[in-house]
């Protein structure tokens, strides 16, 4: 048995380093492939090393049937699936080594260069390394082409971030394949060019180091420095707290001296550093829920410069075409859980963020100042951050909804975002054709951010707020060129009614839970044309049937009854934009969805049972799906704004918006039926 993607199978994957990190990537390799019975293997000189990999591997997986993430059935196959060996000739036969031992060019030199005796030609090797130049690391290689970095974070196997690094050498047919593979098993890869120690840990231990400075200076403790970084940065933990947890005084020593001539002067390895990996000693943090007393004047000095520090060092990284701009920003957010850096520019202006780093500049010799911060602070210009990502293939834009933190959930700006991206296409004479599907395989969309709901505050507002929705959705159907849904995922509330405004529907074959129309839990109705495109795509009793009761349907359901047009058991994006550019050559003509009103619309809907939901708001949901049955496409979808709004008067709304979100989607609201 294989994982086949794009080309390539992969029945054995081998991860080399029973350390730090090589069991937790072997984790994650045999949580996604050994339902495909692909076998990972980890290889280490140390026995005494491999028999710590195999108990941390092991406690987690059980620790995972513990809180429900595994089944028994699922532990039983991902430890059957995993082999830990000392004996190198168990590589023979993979068609992926990830190496992940110690961050030293010569040993991973030589560990490369005894791999390629004994894997095939076609096997992909890749370094787990977190600062060292694909260049170096294989310049003894006999094929560079086949070779890349391919960098987790920690910890690896929950880390969705992975940075796949092209080596002068690396051919792209290869770094694509390691960029979609990963996509494809639940990673986020960012595409990032050769420079030592890449894009993202210059960030990581520049914050580090900024802190560092800041308690060698006297400024602070490393306890009050840790203890402002959450409010300063957005990051959970402090980066004392997180060195600490990651056990990075050692390898960030290094890292840190060679910025210095890699990057710039800023950057080197602080004294105390160099004593703490001398010591073998921890850094000073707050203990868990201990409160850290902090003078107000002495956290607003932090704050500055941490926050210049952070600003500046992102800058620096762009300005140097490392990366892109919303991959960096992207990165930024879930690697290093911090607050996303661009957007947090743009939330307190970029004219103060450019202040911010020119005063911390000032203070501190050789930080530079990036020439692309000093173009938009002088303006006080926003970047332009993109959560829709477009690429082109051959004549048809492909828009992806990139959220992975809330699994593609849709917001106000992604809403515009959505509306520019189709503006684009529309008026690209280069495009025939559009492609809309969301990042991953979990989900489309997941839906649309609820917070914005406890914020209506009468009927008017409520209307509004649903025909703000409504009008990017029909940008979207009113597109002269098709738009083809690819539904990779799940696809809830505003997500399927996304979905529903396209020119078609196509999605993955097998997937238990497709689509749903859960907003009755909440005490609200559909605003975004839900309640009108679905009735009109399946009929108005199963579509009631649907939206009164929430009930999720199968891709074999939305099949049979006519939500999509196709399922596809293979790579889902290559059909869709194979079926795009069909239909916009006129060789295969879509059902479409009907804009005049209905014909045989029943005086009532049948009874369905509605189980604890709002009879109240069931009663505003009848009313806005009968009597937008009876309307032009565009008067109905106006008549569903008005219909929300009128939920919004009701106590159930509120109490459902209130369950929600303190409480969780999974409690059921206690409505009053008023």
């Amino acid at each position: 048995m294989s994982f086949s993607h794009r080309g390539r199978s992969i029945s054995k994957v081998a991860v080399i380093g029973s350390g730090q990190i090589g069991p937790d990537i072997a984790l994650y390799f045999t949580k996604v492939l050994s339902p495909f019975g692909v076998q990972t293997v980890v290889v280490d000189v140390s026995d005494e090393a491999l028999a710590r990999g195999k108990a941390k591997l092991e406690k987690k997986i059980a620790k995972g049937v513990e809180t429900g993430a595994f089944s028994p059935e699922q532990q039983s196959r991902m430890v059957e699936h995993v082999e830990f060996t000392s004996d190198y000739d168990r590589i023979q036969g993979a068609d992926l080594v990830v190496e992940a031992a110690t961050e030293d060019k010569g040993l991973k030199q030589k560990i490369f260069g005894q791999v390629e005796g004994l894997v095939g030609d076609g096997a992909i090797l890749a370094s787990n390394s977190s600062h060292l130049e694909p260049e170096a690391i294989f310049e003894q290689a006999k094929r560079k082409g086949r070779a890349a970095v391919v960098h987790y974070f920690f910890p690896a196997e929950r880390n969705l971030i992975v940075e796949v690094v092209e080596g002068a050498d690396t051919d792209k047919d290869v770094s694509d394949w390691l960029m979609s593979f990963y996509e494809a098993i639940g990673k986020v890869p960012l595409r990032v060019k050769s420079r030592y120690g890449y894009a993202l840990d210059p960030v990581f231990e520049g914050m580090f180091f900024a802190s560092a400075l800041l308690a060698e200076a006297g400024i602070g403790t490393s306890k009050q420095i840790d203890a402002v970084a959450p409010k300063a940065v957005g990051v959970t933990i402090g980066f004392f707290t997180a060195m600490n947890l990651t056990g990075g005084n050692p390898i960030t020593a290094v890292g840190l001296d060679h910025y210095t001539t890699k990057i710039n002067e800023w950057y080197r390895t602080p004294q105390s550093l160099k004593d703490k990996v001398a010591a073998g000693e921890n850094w000073d943090v707050p203990k868990r829920g201990e409160d850290v007393e902090v003078p107000a004047e002495l956290r607003e000095k932090i704050t500055r410069r941490l926050r210049g520090a952070y600003f500046g060092i992102c800058c620096e990284i762009l300005d140097a075409g490392l990366i892109d701009l919303s991959d960096l920003n992207l990165g930024t957010n879930v690697a290093l859980d911090a607050a996303p850096a661009f957007d947090f520019m743009n939330e307190l202006g970029t004219a103060e963020a450019l202040k911010l780093v020119e005063e911390y500049a000032g203070e501190n010799p050789g930080f530079p100042v990036a020439k692309c911060l000093r173009e938009k602070g002088a303006k006080n210009e926003p970047w332009d951050v993109r959560n829709v990502i477009r690429t082109d293939h051959d004549g048809v834009a492909v828009l992806t909804i990139r959220r992975p933190k809330v699994l593609n959930a849709l917001d106000e700006g992604v809403f515009e975002e959505i509306r520019a991206r189709c503006t684009e296409v529309e008026n690209d004479p280069s495009v025939k054709a559009a492609v809309l599907t969301g990042f991953g395989k979990k989900a489309f969309v997941s839906g649309a951010d609820v917070n914005f709901l406890a914020k209506i505050e009468n009927e008017a507002h409520g209307t509004e707020t649903s025909r703000g929705s409504q009008s990017v959705l029909n940008v979207v159907e009113d597109m002269k060129k098709p738009v083809v849904c690819a539904l990779n995922g799940l696809a809830f509330g505003g997500g399927i009614e996304l979905a529903m405004a396209c020119t078609t529907r196509i999605a993955v074959g097998d997937l238990k839970v497709l689509a749903a129309q859960p907003e009755v839990n909440l005490g609200i109705i559909p605003g975004a044309g839900g309640s009108q495109r679905l009735p009109r795509i399946v009929g108005i009793e199963k579509a009631a049937e649907l939206l009164r009761t929430a009930r999720p349907i199968s891709s074999a359901e939305a099949l049979e009854i006519g939500l999509v047009s196709e399922l596809v058991d293979g790579e889902l994006l290559p059909r869709a934009i194979e079926l795009a550019a069909a239909i916009a050559d006129g060789k295969v003509e879509p059902k479409r969805i009907t804009r005049e009103p209905m014909t045989d619309v029943p005086a009532t809907l049948p009874s369905v049972e509605i189980g604890h939901r709002s009879k109240a708001v069931d009663a505003i949901l009848c009313e806005a799906i009968l009597g937008g049955a009876k309307l032009p496409l565009r008067e109905a979808i106006d008549f569903e704004a008005k219909c929300f709004g009128k939920v919004c008067t009701t106590k159930d709304m509120r109490i459902g918006v209130e369950t929600f979100l303190t409480k969780g989607p999974r409690a059921k609201a206690e409505f009053v039926h008023a």
